[in-house]
């Protein structure tokens, strides 16, 4: 055991360092001396001597760097050129430097990048059109500082609280006053004369003797809608709010287009004139949305528009005059011409009666009155060639009236299209033949029906697919007609990229309308010319976006 021991000790010894700055405090117990060994002091000199080499290389190389980032940045920020024979003092690395950042400089500059980046940033953000309606800046009231009853050497006044209401709440609608009846003067709100410009006349006046029912193969069809492009100077703002109802002009010299909005303004736009705002007119017949308008075709320079304020009325440029037609309480939905001269209309209200008015009657009422539905009309449409019949848009279903056997109430249907599951928005029999009749419903079907026989139920032919649901802040989508091909129709859609679709009555898609720069919009109002290759299409903000050739 002692040998052991010895042994030990002499190892533990010959381990210890051979000078030690600080004692080595030990605790109570046996423990091993620290790990610090130095078996050689020769080798151990060398090796010491080794690492302070590379410390002091190391420390060296680091201030080296620091100094040479210190020359860059001055040479960065300063102002004085480098001396032609000695470079300022400058190294050859950051000679190279300064002249890599040059020729970088250079090459951005010769490819235009920046500029190309700016003008990106602005494609990327399309802006509305500009032209048409001006936005009136409003006047800014200054109003006196107010001050409080103790600043102004006041005594504060003693309030008392109101009694607790007792009963029931009333609520008073605010709503507009209704134009007085009679006609109102065709004064443009938007123009200081009131004069109309003498071009309108003679435009509306034109007699278009060019045929409207140009039909034409499928395949002419397309590649003419193909050719139809929309630009800049198409699109403009005709009236302030939404847009509820759009129509064109029949003269074919020019598009002269009409429009009403959602607080009972129409508005004129004739595209390329410098009338008014940017050949913007517009007026102010009625008070609620202008639901419905069509220009007569027995007379061009008639203009007749229906709004929800109850009244109906026939704006005259010839007479420069708002002429009522009819009137009653409020209401009043569609209409539609029972007659090749547009005499006689056949009227649409929301407490589900239909009207026949006779424009040649004396007042604004109407012949006669028929209940045709417990709720509500929302379309009437008139058959092209047989005038008696007319088709009524009920809450599901479409019924189809003659005018000759209407009672006051209970009128028996002489032909109904079934299979519609919710509300229908719109009804129109085909342009040309009337064998065909075109219903939009909330159920996202479009569908077509076979009315050439008048059967008791008329069968359904294509059903087609498609997106109603607007919401409530535009306009219900509506398929209509095109009135050059009576077999096709056109309507807006909600999908994205913004576009308007054209489709064949048995449900193919002919063409669709895409414009990223000029439509960016939901078009829930559409219509064609009824004899030049030309769309329009309104939105929720009052603006008319044109497609034509």
């Amino acid at each position: 055991m002692a040998t052991r021991r010895v042994k030990r000790e002499a190892v533990v010894q010959e381990m210890t360092p051979v000078k030690l700055e600080e004692t080595i405090r030990r605790s109570s117990r046996t423990v091993l001396a620290p790990k610090r060994l130095q078996y050689s002091p020769g080798d151990s000199t060398a090796k010491t001597a080794q690492k302070k080499r590379k410390t002091e290389t190391l420390v060296e190389e680091i201030g080296q760097n620091k100094r040479q980032i210190k020359d860059e940045e001055d040479v960065e920020n300063s102002d004085v050129d480098l001396a032609s024979d000695g470079h300022g003092g400058l190294s050859a690395y950051e000679l190279e430097r300064l002249e890599n950042i040059r020729q970088n400089q250079a090459f951005l500059s010769s490819i235009n990048l920046f500029q190309a980046t700016e003008e990106f940033k602005q494609l990327t953000k399309p802006k509305a059109s500009q032209r048409g309606l001006r936005s009136q800046a409003a006047v800014k009231q200054v109003l006196p500082p107010r001050k409080s009853l103790r600043l102004q050497n006041k005594e504060a006044e003693v309030l008392t609280l109101p009694a607790e209401p007792r009963g029931t709440l009333i609520f008073e609608e605010t709503t507009r006053a209704k134009k007085p009846p009679g006609p109102l003067p065709m004064e443009a709100i938007n123009m200081d004369e009131n004069k109309l410009p003498s071009e309108l006349l003679k435009l509306c006046s034109e007699d278009s003797t060019e045929d409207r029912k140009m039909k034409v193969d499928l395949k002419e069809y397309r590649s003419a809608l193909k050719k139809m492009n929309i630009t800049e100077a198409k699109v403009a703002k005709v009236v302030k709010d939404r847009i509820f109802s759009a129509a064109f002009h029949p003269c074919t010299s020019s598009l002269l287009m009409a429009t009403g909005d959602k607080w009972g303004k129409v508005g004129l736009w004739k595209l390329g004139s410098d009338w008014g705002d940017d050949g913007v007119l517009l007026f102010e017949p009625h008070t609620r949305p202008v639901g419905c308008m069509a220009f007569s075709s027995a007379h061009p320079t008639q203009l007749l528009s229906l709004s929800y304020d109850g009244s109906l009325r026939c704006m005259d440029i010839e007479k420069a005059v708002f002429d009522d037609v009819y009137d009653i309480e409020d209401g009043l939905k569609t209409f539609d011409f029972m007659s090749h001269d547009c005499s006689i209309l056949v009227v649409g209200n929301w407490y589900g009666e239909v009207a026949i008015v006779d424009r040649r009657s004396p007042g604004n009422s109407h012949d006669s009155l028929h209940t045709v539905d417990t709720k509500v009309v929302r379309c009437v449409s008139v058959h092209p060639l047989q005038k008696q019949y007319f088709a009524v848009a009920e809450s599901k279903v479409v019924s189809i009236f003659d005018s000759r056997c209407l009672k006051k109430t209970k009128s028996q249907a002489v032909s109904q299209l079934l299979g519609h599951s919710l509300s229908i928005s719109s009804a129109y029999f085909s342009p040309c033949t009337g064998n065909r009749v075109l219903t939009s419903c909330m159920d996202d079907y479009i569908r077509v029906y076979d009315t050439s026989a008048m059967t008791t139920k008329s069968p359904l032919l294509t059903s087609i697919r498609h997106d109603m649901h607007t919401g409530r802040w535009l306009t219900k989508l509506s398929a209509v007609w095109d009135p050059k091909q009576e077999d096709c129709f056109v309507v807006g859609s909600m999908m994205r990229p913004r576009r308007v679709q054209v489709f064949h009555e048995s449900g193919q898609l002919e063409h669709t309308f895409m414009d990223n720069e000029n439509l960016s919009t939901v078009l829930s109002v559409t219509a064609f010319h009824p004899t030049r290759n030309a769309l329009l299409g309104g939105n929720a903000s009052g603006r008319l976006h044109v497609f034509s050739s």
